[in-house]
């Protein structure tokens, strides 16, 4: 019965988490193109209005090679 009284709430408490969040998956044409998130190419930024003027490395590589990710390196990890 103890572990009823723990396992309960948490089960709920982890189904609310499921129902409620979703991944963060990219939504442009590119990101769909490439299977990457934004965020490969982009910095994070507060506003979605504010994407196209922080793009990393990699991003600048991407414009620049007619949007292919063939010539570009991986965005480094922090």
């Amino acid at each position: 019965m103890k572990t009823w009284k723990l396992a309960l709430p948490a089960g709920i408490l982890m189904t609310g988490f499921l129902l409620c969040t979703s991944a963060s998956y990219g939504t442009q044409a590119y990101a769909k193109k490439e299977g990457k998130q934004c965020t490969y190419c982009h910095g994070k930024v507060e506003s979605k209005e504010n994407m196209p003027k922080n793009l990393n490395a990699t991003g600048k590589c991407y414009k620049e090679n007619e949007h292919s990710l063939a010539k570009c390196p991986a965005p480094e990890k922090k």
